[in-house]
């Protein structure tokens, strides 16, 4: 049973979970916590050598508190290479590397990544999206694949 278990988990998509770094408050609210803007960072968990920070507005108040309300779709990315990459596995275009929450059940924050051979650089696209409607807005980074030097 514990070993049908863990084969099950080892199909799911490989995700990152996100670290945060910091936050600032931008509305204060009387009751439940103020809203903000909050950077993590997470590494990919597929490309070695890799960090992306995100920026994201979280939705206070009450609703906010109680994981109720739905935060806004704007976000910004910027992913750096921090070491030398490597490659865990084979690569696929559009292939997941984040997904956050950002409403209680219709609404998640994206980021997925994608390889372009030709200029030898990783792009990683930030977007948010609905069950129903999905949303334009979105942000894109990109890291050139750089030698990295020894220590």
């Amino acid at each position: 049973m514990k070993g049908a278990w863990l084969a099950g988990l080892a199909l799911l998509p490989l995700a990152a979970l996100g670290e945060q770094i910091g936050e600032v408050s931008t509305v204060f609210k009387w009751l439940g916590p103020n809203d903000k803007i909050v950077v993590e960072a997470f590494d990919d968990p597929r490309v070695e050598g890799v960090t992306c920070y995100l920026s994201r507005a979280k939705t206070g108040g009450v609703k906010g508190g109680l994981g109720l309300a739905e935060d806004r779709a704007e976000a910004s990315i910027a992913c750096r290479q921090v070491g030398p990459i490597h490659f865990r596995g084979e690569l696929k275009d559009g292939e997941e590397v984040f997904k956050e929450r950002t409403s209680l059940i219709f609404k998640t924050l994206q980021v997925v990544r994608f390889f372009d051979r030709r200029r030898n650089a990783l792009v990683y696209l930030v977007y948010s999206d609905r069950v129903i409607e999905g949303s334009p807005q979105n942000a894109v980074t990109a890291i050139p694949i750089q030698p990295w030097p020894e220590r």
